[in-house]
């Protein structure tokens, strides 16, 4: 969650908050002996295909959250009667097991407004797979029901990834006289085949797909028109560091090592995604553009023309025909600049945020205003006064305001810490709660790091800046989900707002650009010789858009938000249009989803129904 992302289209849906149930207040003196009792019950149900049996196992208002282990979708089913609907028309699941291996076993929780749940990691196996998950149980009128349930799938049985005891021998070298070097250039060129995956971008999105692909040995394409791995980092404005720490943004096979900063600088991640590349042989062309791409219904491939310019500025066309194709574009599409009348009469520089590579010491303090409140525009603005500028910020509306270390006492607490669980673990157990409770526990996050905020919040509102605490008062996390953005992480913008360094303007819309400024709509005029819009980007249906024309657009679904389950809508998963997928994220998502992706691509390859 790092840079501000306000989508413009489709919009979002929301999703209502969670109730917590009416249920017992009891102290448990055998926690596992309570989880093993249920997953025998439960196998023993699973082994009748008793769906009505199993169902009356879970509570009225119970949830079952399922990541492909039941079905070939992201879903949330709630309520007795939706699981029971959903079992007889989707019945897979075979067999479920205590999970003994994770440290968060079996135990008894006080959360939720003070009632008793018991939490246990479990494993499953279903008639393709095996996968892993985490159940919560209540107590309502002294019987153990099951409250939340979360299968999350791990791998297609006979198409487990390539790693640990299944890792390659090392000796293919020996086949026809080739070396490693030798093989890998081949591998990378695809002079004698197709790839069966082309993925366009290579941020983390792309490269983390790319490899959760390679160790399904599915063979990937991975381009971007940057000119080196890491230059969509690189690019970005100078001062940039990661707002989220690192036990929450390793990536996938190849962890951040222990002498890693807990906040990673732009250019030294860029770094890392290279070595990423180089480290897992992913295959990745630079320089390189999709110029046209053409779907054959009957065929169920694609045909793309794809153009790599060298670094002499030579041309080389290639026509590859891939399966699928996935858009890692990054989570949005093209930026937003909103159309101000007057923009062409100012005389000084105006500046999307994304063209901002950062500034320049000034002697003359010049003056920049930047529109805009969320994580950019909090950071550009200070890149500028570090810099001697005279600083204004344009607030149209209000936003959600946290600390790290606030975010550390509380969202990453247990979780993504220097002694918290494998970093697999940490992701099961935060996406194992339906979208409805998710919001009711972030109301909670929310309240706590809002009382460990409380002096900055107030100086900032003193200060005239405005704040709210996302949607439904349910914190950051939930905004970055809806809405893409709408929330500023604090490294130290808050205090030059609280002190008068920067000054803002709320809740005020500009009516027009000046020739040495800009009017708001209440009449104020504000001089400036630098004027950047940290106004976001629009959805990512815009890129596909761009990229791939109307005739794919017009069949994709919309992207981001929620559907009516609590799914994020589009990503990583269908999207509408045959065999091309969405992939995106901050790169805590991507770590997770990359999985979820890569196994759906899979199992459609296999002949699996997806």
């Amino acid at each position: 969650m790092t840079t501000e992302t306000r989508f413009t289209e489709p919009g979002s849906i929301n999703i209502a908050v969670g109730q917590i149930p009416a249920a017992d207040i009891v102290e448990v003196k055998n926690v596992r002996e309570v989880a093993a009792e249920i997953v025998g019950i439960l196998n023993h149900r699973l082994r009748h295909r008793d769906t009505e049996g199993i169902s009356s196992l879970f509570y009225e208002d119970s949830y079952w959250r399922d990541h492909l282990g039941l079905s070939w979708d992201l879903r949330t089913l709630k309520g007795r009667n939706s699981i029971c609907q959903f079992l007889n028309s989707q019945f897979s699941l075979e067999q479920v097991d205590l999970d003994e291996s994770s440290p968060f076993r079996a135990a008894q929780l006080q959360s939720f407004g003070g009632i008793s749940v018991i939490q246990f990691f479990h494993t499953f196996t279903t008639k393709s797979g095996r996968g892993r998950g985490v159940t919560r149980l209540i107590s309502v009128k002294s019987e153990w029901k099951i409250w939340t349930m979360f299968t999350s799938l791990h791998e297609l049985i006979g198409f487990e990834e390539s790693v640990a005891s299944r890792r390659p021998d090392g000796h293919e070298q020996l086949k026809g006289g080739k070396n490693w070097f030798k093989l890998r250039t081949e591998d990378l060129s695809f002079d004698s085949s197709d790839p069966t995956v082309l993925i366009i971008g290579a941020g983390q999105a792309g490269l983390t797909l790319s490899a959760r692909l390679k160790m399904l040995n599915v063979k990937a394409l991975c381009i971007d028109t940057c000119a080196s791995v890491g230059d969509n980092w690189r690019a970005r404005y100078h001062d940039l560091v990661l707002h989220d720490p690192v036990w929450y943004d390793h990536l996938p096979y190849v962890p951040f090592p222990a002498n890693w900063p807990v906040f990673t600088p732009k250019d030294k991640l860029a770094d890392f995604f290279e070595a990423y590349v180089k480290i897992l042989e992913l295959n990745v062309w630079m320089r390189t553009q999709l110029r046209e791409s053409v779907w054959d219904e009957s065929e169920k491939k694609w045909t793309v023309t794809l153009e790599t310019v060298g670094p002499d500025g030579s041309r080389r066309t290639r026509v590859v025909c891939p399966t699928h194709i996935v858009q890692a574009t990054g989570q949005s599409g093209q930026k937003n600049m909103p159309a101000v009348s007057g923009i062409k009469s100012f005389i000084g520089t105006i500046l999307h945020s994304s063209e901002f590579t950062g500034a320049e010491k000034q002697e003359n303090k010049m003056s920049a205003v930047v529109i805009g409140a969320c994580n950019s525009a909090h950071d550009i603005c200070q890149d500028l006064w570090n810099n001697g500028y005279n600083v204004t910020m344009i607030q149209r509306s209000s936003t959600t305001v946290v600390t790290p270390s606030a975010m550390a006492k509380t969202t990453f607490a247990g979780l993504y810490a220097e002694d918290g669980p494998i970093v697999d673990d940490a992701d099961l157990m935060a996406w194992s709660m339906p979208a409805e409770l998710a919001k009711t526990y972030g109301q909670q996050v929310t309240q706590a790091q809002t009382a460990l905020d409380a002096a900055l919040l107030k100086g900032l509102t003193n200060a005239g800046f405005q704040l709210n605490h996302g949607p439904n008062n349910a914190g950051i996390f939930m905004s970055y989900l809806q809405r893409g953005g709408g929330y500023y992480i604090d490294v130290g913008a808050s205090r030059l707002i609280i002190d008068g360094k920067i000054r803002v303007q709320s809740g005020r819309g500009i009516s027009q650009i000046l020739p040495q400024g800009l009017c708001l709509c209440d009449g104020t005029e504000i001089e400036a010789d630098l004027i950047i819009f940290a106004t976001g980007y629009q959805n990512m249906l815009s890129q596909t858009r761009h990229i791939f024309g109307d005739k794919v657009a017009d069949r994709v679904d919309s992207v981001w938000g929620f559907d009516k389950e609590g799914e994020i809508r589009g990503m990583w998963r269908q999207t509408g249009h045959p065999n091309f997928w969405y992939m995106g994220g901050n790169l805590s998502l991507c770590r997770y989803y990359s999985k979820l992706l890569a196994l759906q691509i899979k199992a459609s390859l296999e002949g699996y129904q997806s």
